[in-house]
């Protein structure tokens, strides 16, 4: 006698008889055939499960709109837009830096036309691409000549195998820094092929240390700003100005690496002082690397600057084209770099700075506006209050400075954190997902990087405690 179970997947509709229906018809106009009829046979399958689980048996139409459902989710973007909330503006995981207005026409412009590259339309010969940015890097930072990569990484990597494959690199053991994804300094080093020299301590290093391991095998002494992390207490370290003078009087260059990097002296918008590129250069640095998506808010890339001779060195190293940045990056740079040249309106043109200087009285206000619509969102059993916050400037830049903000601080009455978490997913599940952070019992929504106030206000809205997005 045929089981239950087995009467029902007999009664499944074909594939066929699905991809006669209007629905499936419209999902082929939109998604094409192939997709469309893989789609069909996913929700087959599911619906095959679900029967033998004692399931009713589904609709030819009902398979098609389940299928059609499954389309629409494959074709959003991985890459999606979203409100960065947690209180850290150049936020790794989130994609660091905002890039400025004219960047992104700059790029929509290298994207939709032919542009000149790598070709000298004075000369009408061949040209090279560093040459859109150096006399604007080098204006901007007093080097002599730059070049620029894919990021910091990769002018790090550059350099040391440029000048130290085979040969020693002197570094004090305190700076012996790791960066986010487990990056160890000692281990690019390897991979440039450098001989590691450590000297000192980890919390002091004194000039005889360097001036004891630098010798004939030396090829560079390497100074890395600690820009993620801070030693304090019992400390010394050789400055780099002091440091310049002992790789000068033995004949090796200095290699200065900055990480987040600033072209400006931050301290003018209430932040801490972070050495710029032109005081490294100043204080007698050979070559200074730093990044271009951190602290100058533009896109990815990593910039080398300084002796002319010395970059000519790099320039004809062959890892320089694998590591070389394209149109768009260039065309982007151009545009950030240029807002630099007018300083007095780089707030207000400059997202990353303009998110670093907002007053904490605009976002306190802010937080007031906003409370009201978040706790009508998440409905009776959340508390929500207007609290003060700290912001960070993230991505390994001035780790111990926080900036003043505020935020809305949410917590579940009986303080349930199962529940807490269940409204982060929900949040996150939004059409724009909000992403926050999770402490002393609350969901905490920091607004110092909130500008689309009425984006944010329209997307909560969407958000239902008795629908998909409802928390337990």
């Amino acid at each position: 006698m045929t089981s239950l179970p087995t009467s029902r997947l007999r009664d499944l509709p074909s594939v066929d008889r699905v991809l006669k229906t209007a629905l499936a018809a419209a999902a082929i106009e939109r998604f094409g055939q192939q997709a469309s009829t893989r789609a069909i046979r996913d929700a087959l399958e599911e619906a095959r499960a679900a029967c033998r689980a004692g399931a009713a048996v589904p609709e030819p139409s009902d398979l098609a709109a389940d299928a059609l459902v499954r389309l629409k989710a494959a074709e959003c973007p991985s890459l999606r837009p979203v409100f960065n909330l947690t209180g850290t503006v150049l936020h790794t995981n989130l994609g660091r830096a905002l890039i400025a207005g004219e960047a992104l026409e700059a790029v929509r412009t290298a994207m939709s036309e032919a542009v000149a590259l790598e070709f000298n339309i004075g000369t009408g010969r061949r040209g090279e691409r560093d040459d859109h940015l150096r006399t604007l890097i080098c204006e901007l930072t007093g080097a002599e000549d730059a070049t620029i990569v894919n990021n910091n990484a990769a002018a790090v990597l550059l350099v040391l195998n440029t000048f130290s494959l085979g040969r020693e690199a002197v570094v004090s053991r305190g700076e012996l820094i790791e960066i986010g994804g487990s990056f160890r300094m000692p281990d690019i080093m390897a991979r440039a092929g450098a001989k590691l020299v450590e000297v000192g301590t980890t919390n002091r290093t004194h000039p005889r240390d360097y001036l004891s391991a630098i010798g004939p095998a030396t090829g560079l002494v390497f100074k890395v700003h600690t820009s993620n992390y801070r030693i304090e207490g019992f400390t010394a370290e050789v400055s780099a100005r002091d440091l310049s003078a002992i790789a000068k009087e033995r004949g090796v260059p200095l290699i200065h690496d900055l990480g987040s990097g600033t072209l400006i002296d931050l301290t003018r918008y209430g932040l801490m002082h972070e050495p710029t590129v032109g005081e490294a250069i100043g204080n007698g640095a050979d070559l200074v690397t730093f990044s271009g998506d951190k602290l100058l808010g533009g896109p990815q890339a990593g910039f080398i600057v300084g002796r002319k001779d010395l970059l000519a060195e790099v320039n004809r190293n062959p890892m320089k084209r694998a590591l070389r940045v394209d149109k768009l990056r260039l065309a982007a740079l151009e545009a950030t770099l240029k807002l630099y040249r007018n300083p007095d309106r780089l707030v207000e043109r400059l997202p990353t700075l303009r998110l670093l200087a907002r007053p904490a009285a605009e976002i306190a206000a802010q937080a007031r506006r906003l409370a009201p619509v978040l706790s009508n969102v998440v409905g009776d059993e959340f508390i929500v209050d207007v609290v003060e916050c700290r912001s960070q400037v993230g991505s390994g830049a001035m780790p111990l400075d926080t900036l003043p903000s505020a935020g809305l601080a949410t917590s579940h009455q009986s303080g349930s954190g199962q529940a807490l978490e269940a409204l982060a997913a929900g949040l996150r599940a939004l059409p724009i997902p909000v992403m926050g952070r999770i402490e002393k019992q609350a969901l905490v929504l920091d607004l110092r990087c909130l500008e689309d106030e009425a984006g944010l206000a329209a997307n909560l809205a969407s958000f239902s405690p008795g629908g998909d997005d409802a928390v337990a």
